[in-house]
């Protein structure tokens, strides 16, 4: 069975599918292991560190995918990409059919067997295939230090001969995984923090990492697979009025919040933006799905009477080695889950196999994205 791992050609995406440490562990399993000169660059992963590791290193993309069985990737491929690949591929990567409804469409035609990292369901037997929380994790780590670094004050409390500088005061808002990270970063570097979340459930994780949960008389809103539910726009309007006063008091807000398949959830109004100091600063982790903010732009940052709202696309993507390491094991798991004795061994009864699979025998077979590309039609 041929692996194939091809070039990112998204634009800003540095990380790779598979390091080769990870494809050794594939090369183990009986597979064959190739690669396209340069994937690994911009994750500083050269063909020299995967021909070590026992990979193929193939210069261009459609010598590569032409007879391959197996292809991985971070982002979903283009047209053209599809169009490369052989019928009856398989292919593991991000597919986010609610937003790629012709690529999915275009897979199955193909008669591509596409896997979705973003359909994995949440459960014990899939935590180490689970690509978008350990994505989340280096992206809620990266957005503290993104905002340090442009916060004009200390992070920690200062005592000096000049006197004592106060900490900063950090709202995370969203306790998932990429909020609990944000938490736990913002509290090494010293801050003060503080966290919200719809979810009374989270409170005791917050207040482990040494953050205060900010309790809202509002009714708890936790979906399934511990997720988020989307909320109405009466309860959005209610959480927006008394969550106002403590982004007010914030230097810096981070947020976090998403439902997958969906647009953000509207939290930070252009008002409340307006009443925070001048010098404060908004990570917004969810501008690429619509942003938790406002007044985000995806890709931009915008500043709004002194206040900066980051926008930044694909945050992961800014940290390409670790990212990568991490979201290859997360591949590795899924890919060898799906492989039997060195071949493609579909069991279509099994949780894991049936609610990630999104085309197969030229169908859309997932109900979830079908779901998904109804709701974006």
């Amino acid at each position: 069975m041929k692996v194939a791992i091809p070039r990112e050609t998204a634009a800003g995406e540095r990380r790779v599918a598979l390091v080769p440490d990870t494809a050794t562990k594939l090369i183990a399993a009986g597979l064959q292991v190739s690669i396209e000169s340069g994937a690994g660059a911009a994750a500083y992963l050269p063909d020299a560190a995967y021909a070590a590791a026992g990979v193929t290193v193939v210069p261009a993309a459609a010598e590569l995918l032409a007879d391959a069985d197996a292809v991985l990737k971070v982002q979903p491929p283009d047209v053209a990409e599809v169009k490369l690949l052989k019928q009856g591929a398989l292919l593991v990567s991000f597919l986010q059919p609610a937003t790629q409804a012709d690529i999915v469409r275009a897979l199955a035609d193909q008669q591509v067997t596409a896997f979705s990292l973003e359909l994995v369901p949440r459960i014990s037997r899939a935590q180490s295939m689970d690509a978008l929380s350990s994505q989340a994790s280096a992206a809620g780590y990266k957005a503290v230090l993104m905002a340090a670094g442009r916060l004009g004050k200390f992070f920690p409390m200062m005592m000096t001969a000049a006197g004592t500088v106060a900490p900063a005061r950090v709202l995370v808002m969203g306790a998932g995984v990429a909020g609990l990270q944000a938490i736990a970063t913002a509290r090494r570097l010293g801050a003060v923090v503080s966290a919200y979340d719809v979810r009374p459930a989270v409170k005791e994780e917050v207040q482990s990492l040494g953050a205060t949960f900010i309790e809202l008389p509002l009714e708890a809103q936790e979906g399934q697979g511990g997720y988020a539910k989307e909320q109405s726009e009466d309860f959005l309007r209610k959480q927006r009025e008394l969550i106002g006063e403590h982004i007010a008091k914030s230097d810096v807000v981070i947020t976090t919040a998403a439902v997958p398949g969906r647009r953000a959830p509207l939290l930070v109004t252009a008002e409340m933006v307006k009443g925070m100091r001048p010098g404060s600063i908004i990570v917004d982790l969810a501008a690429e799905t619509g942003g938790n903010v406002e007044l985000t732009k995806a890709g931009e940052d915008v500043d709004v009477d002194g206040v900066t709202i980051m926008g930044t696309r694909n945050v992961p993507s800014t940290m390409p080695l670790h990212a990568s390491q991490l979201y290859a094991r997360n591949v590795a798991n899924l890919l060898l889950h799906l492989v039997k004795d060195g071949a493609i061994n579909l069991d279509f009864e099994d949780e894991i196999t049936k609610g990630s699979c999104v085309t197969h025998a030229g169908e859309i077979v997932s109900e979830r994205a079908k779901q998904l590309l109804g709701a974006a039609s």
